[in-house]
């Protein structure tokens, strides 16, 4: 069995990316994705956290959270994402991937794998190059040619801010082409 370590910082600011099991496309349409929505804030009102940055691509998520100061339990609001949402779709009819039968036996639904890979944002320039990260995801993806024709992201908000230029991200910054996240 894999030994998995998690590195908790109360008050920590996390990166995360969580994939749907069997990298399924669930995500790939808008029910799917409101109801992302709805269950990720309904969480966040039960164990705050404040989501930094955010895209949903159809397979998978990656985020940036900020933890309350002396809170570290991201794994438990993961818990509760993941198993509300999947509650919630199962009662839509929603679409899982197939399951062996060791799995059925435990209970696992076919919607999220079973972890998610998380890393603790060290300063200021670790945080801009995920935050980088996470808006140029659909572009490397393929998914379009630049951050800002992705909707479900965190892109056009940070446009707003003046963080990027509408344009940004049409080629592949330096910084990201280093990162091997996924």
């Amino acid at each position: 069995m894999s030994n998995y370590r998690r590195w908790y910082q109360p008050g920590g600011t996390y990166f995360f990316t969580v994939v749907t099991y069997g990298r399924i496309p669930i995500f790939a349409k808008l029910p799917a994705r409101t109801l992302l929505g709805e269950v990720m804030r309904s969480v966040k009102e039960e164990v705050p956290f404040e989501t930094v940055a955010i895209v949903l691509l159809p397979d998978h998520l990656h985020t940036i959270w900020q933890l309350p100061g002396g809170d570290h339990d991201f794994s438990t609001r993961w818990k509760h994402i993941k198993s509300q949402f999947t509650n919630r779709w199962r009662k839509t009819d929603g679409a899982e991937a197939r399951r062996t039968e060791s799995q059925v036996k435990r209970g696992n639904r076919g919607v999220w794998q079973r972890r998610f890979w998380e890393h603790l944002i060290q300063d200021e320039h670790d945080l801009e190059v995920h935050v980088d990260y996470i808006h140029y995801n659909p572009v490397k993806h393929d998914y379009v040619t630049r951050p800002w024709d992705w909707e479900p992201s965190t892109f056009r908000r940070y446009v707003a801010l003046g963080h990027y230029d509408q344009n940004w991200g049409r080629t592949e910054p330096n910084h990201i082409r280093a990162m091997k996240l996924e």
